[in-house]
């Protein structure tokens, strides 16, 4: 019952316990500007459509 009540007063903590840093530096990982995203490379019908469209729209500014 010891514990039953120190939930009740304190309730229940998840997560990560402790003074640990995030694993990776608080960087933020994304694949959205690696090239073989952008490019469409990696097998996405959307991706390959908007790179598409991306060198459709800067061959239309060369002279």
């Amino acid at each position: 019952m010891d514990d039953f009540d120190s939930i009740l007063e304190h309730g229940i903590k998840f997560g990560r316990g402790g003074s640990k840093s995030a694993p990776d530096g608080g960087k933020v990982n994304t694949k959205a500007k690696k090239k073989g995203y952008v490019t469409g490379a990696h097998g996405s019908g959307s991706a390959r459509q908007k790179a598409k469209y991306r060198t459709q729209r800067a061959n239309r500014h060369k002279s």
